[in-house]
Order: C-alpha cells, then sequence, then structure tokens
C-alpha cells in the first residue's frame, strides 16, 4: 500500500495541483479523475486517506485538508519502508472540483523522456527531479501491459528490448506471457528489495534491469544517467535529493488563503 499512497500523490499532484482533486468521485456537475486512462484499474489507497480523515475530523473538525493529508500519508509510506523522513509545509486546502483531461495527460510508461521531461518542466520541476522522483519505482508494481513490449516485439519485429538484461528478461516472460489476459498480472518495479525504498532502483537501471522503458531510458541520456550513476553509489544523496523533489511537488498548485476549502468527506465537496 506504501507505493499506491505515494503513486496517489504524485497522480493528485501533477494534474491541477496538490488539491485532493484525485480523491473525488464523479458528480452531476463534473467527472472525477478516478476513470482517467493512468488512474482506471490502477490507483489504489482512497480507503486509507477516508480512514484517516474520519479519525482527523473528529480530533479537529473542518481543520485538516484532504491534500494535506495525502501528502503526510505520502511522506509515512515512504518512511516505513525505511525511506528519508521530511518536513512537510502544510496549509493546503482542497479543490473544488476534478479534471479527467488534465489527469489523461499524466505522464506514461509509454513516453519518451523529453516528453516526460518537458511535463515536469511545466509543472515547475527540473530535470534532476525527473531522476529523482522516479526512483519512487524502488517500491511498488506495474501490470505488464505497461512494459509486455519490451518483452516480445519492442521493434515491430517480434524481438525483445535488447538493453533488457537477458535473465530479467527471461523472469518477466514468465510472469507475462504473450497473451491477453496476462496484461493485469504485476511484476515489482524493483525485484531486488520490492518492499523496502532504497536505491536498488538505481543499481537496477545501471545492470540494464529497469522494468519500464521510461524507467530504463534515464540511462539513454548523458545528464540524467550521471544523476542515476551518483544514487547507484551514493544512497545518501538519493535520500536526501528525494525528500527535496518531494517537497518540490507537494507545492504544485497548492490552495491557500480563501480558495478552495476543507472537505469534510475526501469523495466529495462539502
Amino acid at each position: 500500500m506504501a507505493a499506491s499512497i505515494l503513486r496517489l500523490h504524485f497522480h493528485d499532484c501533477f494534474p491541477n495541483g496538490c488539491e485532493g482533486s484525485v480523491l473525488l468521485d464523479d458528480t452531476s456537475t463534473f467527472t472525477g479523475e478516478k476513470t482517467a486512462t493512468p488512474n482506471k484499474d490502477s490507483v489504489r489507497g482512497f480507503e486509507v486517506i477516508d480512514a484517516i480523515k474520519e479519525n482527523v475530523e473528529k480530533a479537529c473538525p473542518s481543520t485538516v485538508s484532504c491534500a494535506d493529508i495525502l501528502t503526510l500519508a505520502a511522506r509515512e509510506s515512504v518512511y516505513l519502508t525505511g525511506g528519508p523522513y521530511w518536513p512537510v509545509p502544510l496549509g493546503r486546502r482542497d479543490g473544488l472540483t476534478a479534471n479527467k483531461a488534465a489527469a489523461n495527460e499524466l505522464p506514461s510508461p509509454f513516453e519518451p523522456l523529453k516528453n516526460i521531461t518537458a511535463k515536469f518542466i511545466s509543472k515547475g520541476l527540473d530535470l534532476k527531479d525527473v531522476v529523482v522522483l522516479s526512483g519512487a519505482h524502488t517500491i511498488g508494481f506495474a501490470q505488464c501491459f505497461t512494459f509486455k513490449q519490451r518483452l516480445f516485439d519492442f521493434d515491430g519485429a517480434g524481438n525483445p528490448d535488447p538493453t533488457l538484461d537477458a535473465s530479467l528478461l527471461t523472469n518477466l516472460r514468465t510472469v507475462c506471457p504473450n497473451q491477453n489476459d496476462s496484461d493485469t498480472n504485476l511484476a515489482s518495479l524493483d525485484a531486488t528489495t520490492t518492499n523496502k525504498f532504497d536505491n536498488n532502483y538505481f543499481k537496477n537501471l545501471v545492470n540494464n534491469s529497469g522494468l519500464l522503458q521510461s524507467d530504463q531510458a534515464l540511462m539513454g541520456d548523458n545528464t540524467t544517467a550521471l544523476f542515476v550513476m551518483n544514487y547507484s553509489k551514493f544512497p545518501f544523496l538519493f535520500s536526501r535529493d528525494f525528500g527535496i523533489s518531494m517537497v518540490k511537488m507537494g507545492n504544485i498548485g497548492v490552495l491557500t488563503g480563501q480558495d478552495g476549502e476543507i472537505r469534510k468527506n475526501c469523495r466529495m465537496v462539502n
């Protein structure tokens, strides 16, 4: 669940800013973001945020926003799986609507690095943030359809991705056989330490063992490859920089003052 909460925070912040829009259900006036292509049948953790919100409301009614709760929960998810702990600026307020179209523009594992980087830059982040925040893939899983092309038809001629480690290719073909009913099977984003937040994700990239093409592509650019090499060698650098980049991401498009509201229920506006 830690990886799911962390991903939920990312999928909240990128479309409209960190204002809890991903948590909203559909209404008669807008379609929520839960059914956007990057979210449908893949984002989880809503019940966790609901439970936290319910307890917080009992202690401090109409005081702590769902956006702040999700931001804090993401930090705790990292810390409880062995990752860094960083101070989280608070005071976000919750948005009053959702934007499915914007959610459909979330960075995709099928996009080239230059496209992903452009999306990060448009949110006030930079190339270093792309690498650092990709390191969140040190925990969690990916569905087979997000990388199956690398295993069976990377070049359109029935060949696998030549950069993919041979032993990993063999293992992944067992988990994800070349048939449609395997599309939702799960593979670890970091098979070495699946449930531990560490720098092995970067070591995997150096060894051509990244699961997603968008991850392995970080080794194909001189600038991002240098970051990857440094984080693979110096885990304290990754821990430090991950907290810094998470604060930057957590400050995207926040609502403060009289903007937005403090929701009583994270799934609906007041």
